[in-house]
């Protein structure tokens, strides 16, 4: 009877779980993950930092510099892999899949196309833009709603209420994979340790920066 009760609880879980996998609207959805790889040749790299983007969606994610990823989608989704010097791929998952994951090695192929420089200018010239700039009529109430919005007290609030934009967490995720692929099998450095970060917060200290605000 015991092992019997377990079982049934066991059964309720797993059934409760995969109850869960839907959207707010019912669609079922899938645990989309792989690698992203080169098949120029046949050495198979991983092709880092690709892009994984839902199409219509608006969501996607980056794969890291192994070229694994790993999103959540909904069954029928096209798949957009790109990535710099590579032909976009287009993948559509089974919109009969049974299962919840689907696990995907993606192969993307090198077209590397140079492009010349170029150079974009908001006025034809630099005369233009001179005649432009002296012919600005900046108001002192212009100016007062400049100086306002550019307030430190202003720009604080702001950061800490606006939220990071797609393009913002994704220089995260970069910045963060870069620091952990910069110091792999060592150390991090610390600040303590750091003359540049002792003589930042002894300028920090004569001018004022720590002393407690009424």
């Amino acid at each position: 009877m015991k092992y019997f009760l377990l079982f049934f609880l066991a059964f309720g879980l797993v059934t409760t779980a995969r109850a869960q996998l839907v959207d707010q609207y019912g669609e079922p959805l899938v645990q989309f993950s792989g690698m992203v790889l080169d098949g120029t040749n046949s050495q198979l790299q991983p092709v880092p930092y690709a892009t994984v983007l839902i199409k219509n969606d608006g969501r996607g994610t980056y794969a890291n510099l192994e070229g694994f990823f790993s999103i959540v989608a909904h069954k029928g989704d096209t798949i957009l892999f790109s990535a710099l010097g590579y032909d976009d791929v287009e993948f559509v998952i089974d919109p009969a899949l049974e299962d919840d994951k689907y696990s995907l090695v993606q192969l993307m192929t090198y077209n590397a196309i140079d492009l010349p420089e170029a150079v974009v200018f908001p006025w034809p010239s630099r005369d233009h833009f001179k005649l432009e700039f002296l012919a600005m009529d900046v108001t002192p109430e212009l100016q007062s709603r400049a100086t306002e919005n550019l307030s430190a007290d202003k720009l604080e609030r702001l950061a800490e209420t606006v939220p990071r934009s797609g393009a913002e967490n994704g220089s995260y995720y970069l910045r963060q994979q870069a620091r952990q692929t910069y110091y792999i099998g060592q150390r991090p450095p610390m600040n303590i340790f750091s003359p540049v970060a002792w003589k930042q917060f002894f300028d920090g200290w004569k001018r004022g920066d720590f002393k407690k605000k009424d």
